[in-house]
């Protein structure tokens, strides 16, 4: 009988929350798990993945008993730590591509797209409360080396109703954000901004009105395969047919996942509310924003007039293990402040009121990927979202529904599906020292292409070697 140890997740305390959760007052709403049970299938991980994966389930087989298991609450973990960006999958279409076709590629760009107007209508219908403006997501350069980071996608993108993604002058860059910083780029129009909480709490509450069975405060210490599979929880059992495993950086606990997984964390911060200096300055938008530095830097203003700023902080956990250490990092944000203030100098006096940070699952090809663990074709997983998931976790989900209803569709048949093109990582300490060095030579390579200067040919090697090449969290 195969059994996988799962790890006890870094919960984080009160004061290390993002300022999503606090401001949309996130915490339990359900029981944990007390007494034995049993559904049809059950969801570890209340995040986006997973509670998408819920709603799908619902949506095809209404009768199907469905129990999601959360560790901490819905959203606690990355669904509610990110910077809130909404964009599909035609940014990656270069990479999406090269590892499913062509064909395959623009459909799940397009998938993407819909999953996009899916969340607009939730809004619009009053289901969920999420704060989403599609006012537009811009990929910009502001120095030389970033300049056409987006060539390889602009050049396959054959959207149906044109191209999704359209140049972007210097001028209206600045007209839209204020910021002088960037002055060339791509824009996404049908793209843009949420609030990352209130979505996972929305989302929470959705599932529960459609019959979902959600325990949150309960972790799973094991799963022993089926089946039927069980799930061992600190005060209970459950008993499943089918088992999703969708818990982000946690999924690195089993081993056949973590030869493909590497774990690293985002930081961001949140200011004052600051509406008078934006508006002077001419933000006034939801647009979401980021650059092409390697460790990508992202920003957005929220309704109040918050800037919300993330990056990659080069932080690595060894062994594929998050601990407390990456729900927050020492130094109060001090990279993201410089960072935000090379951006808008006109913002040195805005009082940083948040700072947090997140883990987050990565692949070698910065896309995700699903399937069933080796010789358990009863238990699923989706991992490797790379940090970009808001509208790419609705598709997700129809991939990981197909596969538990056993449907021979476009969606379990997915290029997306299966460990066997992916890259398989180095071993510890192998893996982990070597991460090091290179996402170290990635700050000292960012931090002089950022002043228009060349790092030396030892930082510009050791910056090529990241997995997979291309923009890194």
């Amino acid at each position: 009988m195969t059994r996988y140890t799962l790890w006890k997740p870094a919960i984080a305390a009160p004061e290390d929350r993002s300022f999503w959760l606090k401001d949309a007052g996130g915490g339990p709403a359900t029981a944990p798990l007390t007494a034995d049970a049993i559904c049809d299938a059950a969801i570890i991980g209340g995040g986006y993945a997973g509670l998408w994966t819920a709603l799908r389930l619902k949506e095809q087989a209404p009768d199907l008993k469905v129990t999601v298991l959360e560790a901490d609450f819905c959203g606690s973990g990355a669904s509610g730590r990110n910077g809130g960006q909404v964009h599909t999958w035609y940014a990656e279409l270069d990479l999406l591509t090269k590892l499913v076709g062509p064909t395959e590629a623009l459909a799940l760009c397009e998938a993407t797209a819909e999953a996009i107007e899916e969340l607009a209508a939730l809004q619009a219908s009053g289901s969920i409360d999420m704060d989403l403006r599609l006012d537009g997501w811009m990929w910009t350069a502001s120095s030389r080396a970033q300049e056409g980071a987006w060539d390889g996608a602009l050049a396959l993108d054959r959207a149906p109703e044109g191209p999704r993604l359209a140049p972007l002058s210097g001028a209206e860059i600045r007209a839209r954000t204020g910021s002088a910083a960037s002055y060339t780029g791509v824009v996404e129009r049908r793209a843009g901004t949420v609030h990352p909480a209130k979505l996972a709490l929305g989302l929470r509450a959705l599932a529960l009105a459609r019959g979902v069975t959600i325990h949150e405060s309960t972790p799973v210490a094991e799963i022993v395969a089926g089946p039927p599979c069980r799930l061992r929880c600190p005060q209970a059992t459950l008993t499943a047919g089918k088992v999703v495993l969708a818990a982000n950086a946690w999924a690195s606990a089993v081993p056949e996942l973590r030869r493909y997984l590497y774990i690293v964390d985002s930081q961001l911060i949140a200011t004052e509310p600051v509406p008078d200096k934006l508006e002077a300055l001419g933000w006034t938008g939801g647009e979401s924003i980021c650059d092409a530095q390697a460790h990508v830097l992202y920003y957005q203003r929220t309704p109040p007039g918050r800037v919300i700023l993330g990056r990659g902080s080069g932080n690595v956990a060894y062994g594929g293990k998050p601990d407390a250490g990456f729900n927050r990092r020492p130094g109060g944000g001090a990279d993201n402040i410089r960072e935000l203030r090379r951006l808008y100098p006109e913002l040195a006096d805005a009082r940083v009121e948040h700072d947090w940070a997140g883990p987050i699952d990565c692949m070698a090809e910065h896309l995700p990927v699903f399937g069933h663990l080796a010789g358990q074709p009863h238990i699923f997983f989706g991992v490797g979202f790379n940090g970009t998931g808001i509208a790419q976790t609705p598709v997700a989900g129809r991939i990981l529904a197909s596969l538990v209803l056993g449907r021979d569709d476009r969606w379990s048949r997915s290029g997306l599906v299966g460990l066997k093109r992916r890259t398989a990582l180095p071993p510890e300490p192998i893996r982990y020292l070597g991460a090091r060095i290179v996402r170290h030579a990635i700050r000292q390579r960012n931090d002089a292409e950022i002043e228009n200067r060349t790092a030396g040919p030892l930082v510009r090697w050791l910056s090529g070697l990241t997995p997979g090449g291309g923009q890194q969290e």
